[in-house]
């Protein structure tokens, strides 16, 4: 009898496993922690790690846009207003180059048109010297990640007035779209984050504080949140952007903007987390903390939040997009960031004019951009909620 036993419990499961469930790198999952039982969990959802990726490789370009983009955020040539974007080719005669444009005027209808030059091309290369710029404000620099290789444009073989290089095109300022694009992650990214770090904060608090005390407070709350919820989202953005003056300085409008999204989003991470302090409080570790004497603060905070932090950064995640997007609405509409500021949704506001749109379609590259982000986050935290519960696989 005590063999057979053996035999049962040494048994390999379906995943390779002693026991029930998978098992990676030989380790029982009885002795792994649940943060790593997380990680693992999360390695298997492949489009969320590869979103995750995005959004690392996002918020590097945007932590050192004045490095990768090629030129800075405000740099304009105005012999070049809506160039079409100039793809970077490879060849052994020339390396890195791009199709040098020559405008033209439609005679008839007066509109600028671009042709390739022949046997002209614009030199490239990487970790160029080009405009000068302030890294984080702090020194002066002028090398950029990639860019039109001056180098060529001083020894006469390129013509200076053609020097110029648009990946993405060019709007109707003669501003690069690949650059601006750059520049305007930093503002559309951050706002997202720093927006959510006080939704966070409101959130924990007021739905900790309804869901432990409960009663007559936990009512009042709920009530609060119930009114806060029937405002027409859109509509109250825009009346709260349209308060803020115009003549505000920008960082008072981008601090502006990052309260009136935080306002407004904090309702759902309160009612997330007051539902999990609900069933929490009366958990036998709750109890034994409070027969002990400790403070309704340190069991709130130290004890039962804790306890679905996980939870809470799946809500976090999936509310980051909502941000961005609202900062995006706003600043189309004129009710949020203004010019000269750059981000995304004060780009699009070129393209609000469906004739633009038609003659000039790459001045919606922005949204592609929004697209991803959003798309991405929404993964990772799909990614995120799976790995929440890492014993729903072994179920």
């Amino acid at each position: 009898m005590k063999s057979l036993w053996k035999r049962v419990v040494r048994s390999p499961g379906p995943g390779g496993q002693v026991g029930s469930g998978p098992q990676e790198s030989g380790a029982p999952l009885a002795r792994l922690s649940q943060r790593e039982l997380m990680r693992r969990r999360f390695k298997r959802h492949r489009l969320a790690v590869l979103s995750l990726y995005v959004l690392a490789v996002l918020y590097i370009l945007a932590a050192f846009c004045e490095f990768f983009a090629p030129y800075p955020a405000n740099w304009r040539n105005v012999d070049y207003l809506h160039a079409p974007p100039q793809l970077p080719s490879f060849n052994l005669e020339h390396g890195w180059h791009a199709d040098a444009l020559e405008r033209h005027q439609d005679p008839v209808s007066f509109r600028q048109r671009y042709q390739a030059v022949e046997d002209e091309v614009v030199p490239l290369s990487f970790f160029v010297r080009g405009e000068p710029y302030k890294m984080f404000g702090l020194f002066e620099w002028d090398r950029h990640f990639f860019g039109v290789d001056h180098r060529a444009v001083e020894n006469g073989d390129v013509d200076p007035d053609r020097a110029v290089f648009y990946f993405l095109g060019a709007d109707k300022h003669g501003h690069d779209l690949f650059s601006r694009l750059i520049y305007g992650a930093r503002v559309s990214l951050s706002i997202g984050l720093f927006a959510i770090s006080i939704t966070t904060v409101l959130g924990i608090i007021i739905g900790g504080i309804s869901g432990y005390l409960g009663g007559w407070v936990d009512d009042f709350i709920q009530r609060a949140i119930e009114i806060v919820r029937s405002f027409p989202q859109l509509p109250l953005w825009l009346v709260l952007g349209a308060v803020m003056p115009p003549e505000w300085p920008l960082v008072v409008t981008y601090l502006g903007i990052t309260v009136i999204l935080s306002v407004l989003g904090w309702t759902g991470l309160a009612r997330a987390v007051r539902g999990k302090i609900l069933s929490l409080r009366e958990e036998d570790y709750a109890v034994a903390a409070r027969l002990m004497g400790a403070s309704h603060g340190r069991i709130l905070f130290r004890h039962l939040i804790p306890g679905f932090t996980s939870h809470i950064l799946v809500v976090i995640t999936i509310s980051i997009p909502g941000m961005i997007l609202g900062e995006t609405a706003l600043s189309f509409l004129g009710l949020g960031l203004r010019p000269p500021v750059v981000s995304w949704g004060v780009m699009l506001q070129d393209a609000m004019q469906m004739q633009m749109v038609a003659n000039y379609p790459w001045i919606l590259i922005p949204v592609v951009a929004i697209v991803i982000t959003v798309l991405a986050f929404n993964f990772v935290g799909d990614g995120l909620r799976d790995a929440a519960d890492p014993y729903a696989a072994m179920k």
